[in-house]
């Protein structure tokens, strides 16, 4: 995966009040090109291998079951310096710290429901992304 792409992930409760198109839209007119994209639900097996690096922290099982508790949409997002821009336009993980205009500020419930995920370095969004899209779904 070429630096200038990023992965994105819309969360259950962001899907589930009914989001998604407000939420692409913003990343849309953020200046992303939309490169894959898809509608899925994660079991708890596999939002527990997503979310392995956090399996020692004390929130990991909450993690689990929240992200396999509905439906999801991942995406891989492609824009000049992708990771750092998409960073910034969703804002702090505590939406209550996001900058106004930001996904998170806008559509957040709090901390742990925070609408939506964004690669932190190009490494894990190529490993984010290969954990959703195979080679062919990502041409």
């Amino acid at each position: 995966m070429a630096d200038n792409r990023t992965f994105t992930m819309i969360k259950p409760e962001a899907a589930e009040k009914g989001l998604i198109g407000a939420i692409l839209d913003r990343i849309e007119k953020g200046g992303f090109r939309i490169v894959a994209m898809k509608k899925t639900q994660l079991s708890k097996k596999e939002a527990g291998t997503f979310y392995a690096v956090h399996k020692e922290r004390p929130f990991y099982g909450e993690l689990v079951d929240y992200m396999s508790s509905g439906p999801i949409v991942a995406a891989i997002l492609e824009k000049d310096n992708a990771v750092v821009d998409f960073r910034t336009l969703i804002g702090a993980t505590d939406p209550s710290e996001a900058a106004e205009g930001t996904i998170r500020k806008d559509f957040a419930e709090s901390k742990a429901k925070n609408a939506v995920h964004g690669s932190d370095s190009d490494e894990n969004a190529e490993i984010e992304g290969n954990f959703f899209f195979s080679t062919r779904e990502k041409l």
